[in-house]
């Protein structure tokens, strides 16, 4: 496997030289140049992506990264820390919207736990890759070591080597963690930047004086990690979390392999924003998945320059939304591979 360093040193700029041709033939299909709207720009991307003129898309996978925060000692969360614990249970059995909508696409999940406080079982679709019991409270220190950010960031670049190496041509992100959104919106805050205000929500549903003193927790934590916040490993060690950690990972490890990751929602696209300054390449292997209704989600986007495939006010995590959106690229590659061209089927062509 991959070191951290090798992986990053191997994520090169997507090769562009068959663009003229995929266009060529996105152009050639029987319907008006460009009238499939973006589905024909999520076919191209995906063909440069994958260096092919005759692009496979048949393995999918969303792996569901699962951690506890320590900063959820402050009240920034309305459901308690062991809903994490809970939750992951729930995934395993196959009952949780993410096993709803994946079943529904035919996508394989795995659920990883690198940091929930508790021991689970072995049990099917459970990868153990434990690296403490949930992160320090990051509002009186470093939420890790660099040695616990960087063991779960290996993590997630093991996971995306492995799917690769087992055939999978396109990955999904997904997240588990009570408290969250609240070292999310640090690390947005600092790697923006941006102000702590304008990046911070409700997460699972707190009420105003709950934001405000999120708020307040989120400011306190970045004053006092100040020393650690001008590298983007340090800073996610800083104020981070070990999901986060490992979610950066996997979008790593994917793009050094050329395979296309689907970004789910806000907490995946904090961990996207921590990679993409790892390496400045990073950004055009991810697909935004949708644009998350939660507050800071708009900031994000508006900072970052995203363009989020779906718009539709859903904020729960697990890898919804990615499920949704592999969902639209694979129609894509269906329409690119599957449909008639004007070449082929005799039918006329404008002008």
């Amino acid at each position: 496997m991959k070191t951290i360093k090798e992986t990053i040193e191997s994520i090169s700029k997507v090769d562009r030289a068959l663009e003229k041709e995929v266009n060529a033939h996105l152009d050639d299909l029987t319907k008006p140049p460009g009238s499939l709207g973006n589905l024909e720009e999520y076919a191209r991307r995906f063909c440069l992506i994958t260096k092919s003129t005759k692009p496979i898309l048949n393995k999918k996978k969303i792996f569901t990264f699962a951690a506890d925060h320590g900063v959820a000692e402050e009240g920034v969360s309305a459901f308690p820390q062991e809903v994490t614990f809970q939750m992951v249970l729930n995934m395993l059995n196959q009952t949780a919207a993410i096993n709803v909508l994946s079943q529904h696409h035919g996508i394989e999940t795995t659920v990883v736990d690198v940091g929930v406080k508790g021991e689970f079982e072995d049990l099917p679709g459970l990868v153990k890759k434990k690296v403490s019991h949930g992160t320090k409270n990051m509002s009186v220190g470093p939420a890790m070591t660099i040695e616990e950010t960087e063991q779960a960031i290996q993590v997630g670049i093991d996971c995306a080597q492995k799917a690769v190496n087992e055939g999978f041509h396109i990955l999904g992100t997904g997240d588990m963690g009570i408290a969250n959104t609240t070292p999310s919106a640090a690390l947005m805050a600092c790697l923006l930047p941006c102000d702590v205000a304008g990046i911070t929500g409700i997460g699972t549903g707190i009420d105003s004086a709950g934001v405000e003193n999120k708020i307040k927790v989120i400011e306190k934590s970045l004053e006092v990690n100040s020393e650690l916040l001008g590298d983007p490993l340090t800073a996610l060690s800083a104020v981070g979390g070990l999901e986060i950690a490992a979610i950066c990972g996997l979008i790593l490890g994917a793009a050094s392999n050329k395979t296309p990751v689907v970004v789910d929602g806000f907490i995946s696209s904090a961990a996207a924003l921590v990679a993409c300054k790892m390496s400045k390449n990073v950004k055009e292997y991810l697909f935004f998945s949708h644009a998350s209704a939660e507050k800071g989600y708009a900031k994000f986007s508006e900072i970052f320059k995203v363009d989020a495939m779906l718009h539709l006010q859903m904020r729960l995590g697990e890898g919804t939304g990615a499920a949704l959106a592999i969902s639209l690229i694979e129609a894509s590659v269906k329409i690119y591979n599957e449909m008639a061209t004007f070449s082929s089927a005799q039918v006329s062509n404008k002008g």
